[in-house]
């Protein structure tokens, strides 16, 4: 199928078997990088840790390159340099000023193939690492999703954090990081990703010339879906001058067809609009919160839908109960109308959304590396719109008060 402002993706694979989407999109920006399928659930106990760190320290030297060079690769031309690691990907990518494809391509191939991992600068990297895992921890409503994970994901590679250990990354070696890329920086296990004017034909022919020539076979990851563990309920005393509050449930992953429906879900409890339901309840109708927020953390094979809160300490136990009244409510008693204008109100946010081509993009690159390709925008609100009222209350029977977890820091 062509590309058209209804179908902007189009695809191509490499002899080498990586795969390439191509979002057409005019103006004066181009975004170009790569989805990588390897995360921190992917770390033997000994390296929780070190996708994150391989992801810093990437960038501190090629055998061609310093790590002030390549810093400066793009940043010299306006454009500029960025990636990040989740529990099952690292994100590698540029955002620059248009002409400059094969550049951005070079370097990132450069880093991928090339980074040989100064021991002297990873030294450095360790300390900024590690202000990083203190830092957030010092801050109780970030931290608090790490100990949700460890607790409903108990018993698998998903509970350990992203960040990893102060005592793991003493041990991480220029040695371990290069053998991380070469397990799992392979062409089976990446997606590359473009946004721009530059024609899927160049694109094809400049990712060609600069990463056809990989070939290597790594380990294929070895991830079992993580158990479901029982309910919790836990307080832990921090000494801290509010409660944070997460309430939580396993939902179903990112090839289910029910995202749809919990993704509308999530909007409607805790999503960006001031007439969320809990917004309007715990702080425009009562001023007991600052904010009330619900996400969902979709991956390859299961999901987590969290409701986060912050309140006084006197105030916790009714913002519970608030909580669990307003998911009884959703479930039992919405109105198709009701329903109707969630759906309606939830595609013109996603209409706003897409004009952060930097997300949309790596969006698509993701869903290529899991899916081999990315819904177009009019199939996304499609499947919005023919959600009907037992999708959506099979998707609230999920979190129900009887199937949440809490975990509260006061």
């Amino acid at each position: 199928m062509a590309q058209s402002p209804a179908n902007p993706y189009s695809y191509s694979t490499l002899p080498n078997g990586l795969r390439i989407v191509h979002a057409a999109q005019k103006g004066e920006v181009e975004y170009f990088g790569v989805v990588v399928d390897a995360g921190s659930r992917d770390e033997k106990e000994h390296e929780q840790g070190l996708a994150h760190f391989v992801e810093h320290t990437i960038f501190k030297g090629t055998k061609k390159r310093r790590s002030w060079h390549i810093i400066n690769r793009m940043e010299s031309i306006g454009g500029e340099l960025n990636a990040y690691t989740t529990k099952e990907e690292t994100v590698i990518y540029t955002v620059f000023p248009r002409g400059a494809l094969n550049r951005a391509a070079e370097l990132i191939s450069d880093l991928i193939c090339q980074s040989v991992f100064p021991e002297g600068e990873l030294e450095k990297e360790r300390d900024v690492v590690s202000d990083e895992i203190n830092s957030y921890l010092d801050t109780p409503s970030e931290a608090i999703f790490d100990d949700f994970d460890e607790n409903i994901f108990a018993g698998s590679s998903m509970a350990h954090n992203i960040l990893g250990t102060d005592s793991n990354l003493t041990g991480f070696t220029s040695e371990m990081c290069r053998g991380w890329l070469d397990s799992h920086y392979t062409p089976s296990s990446m997606a590359l990703f473009y946004s721009g004017p530059s024609s899927a034909k160049r694109v094809f022919e400049i990712a060609g010339k600069n990463f056809g020539h990989l070939s290597h076979d790594g380990s294929p990851n070895d991830r079992q879906i993580p158990p479901i563990n029982n309910n919790f309920d836990i307080t832990l005393d921090k000494g801290l001058h509010q409660c944070h509050t997460i309430a939580g449930a396993r939902i179903p992953g990112l090839l289910d067809k029910q995202r749809y429906a919990f993704a509308l879900l999530v909007n409607m409890i805790g999503g960006p609009g001031m007439n969320s339901l809990l917004n309007f309840e715990l702080r425009e109708k009562r001023g007991l919160v600052y904010t009330a927020d619900a996400s969902s953390a979709l991956y390859s094979d299961c999901g987590l839908l969290t409701i986060y809160y912050g309140c006084d300490h006197d105030d916790e136990k009714q913002c519970r109960e608030l909580l669990c009244n307003t998911l009884t409510r959703l479930h039992e008693n919405v109105t198709l109308r009701a329903l109707e204008r969630a759906k309606k109100q939830f595609i013109g946010q996603l209409a706003l959304s897409r004009q952060n081509f930097e997300n949309a993009v790596i969006a698509a690159g993701r869903y290529t590396l899991y899916h081999g390709a990315a819904l177009t925008p009019s199939q996304i609100d499609d499947r919005i719109k023919s959600l009907n009222m037992d999708d959506f209350r099979q998707a609230v029977s999920y979190i129900l008060p009887d199937n949440l977890s809490f975990l509260t820091f006061k």
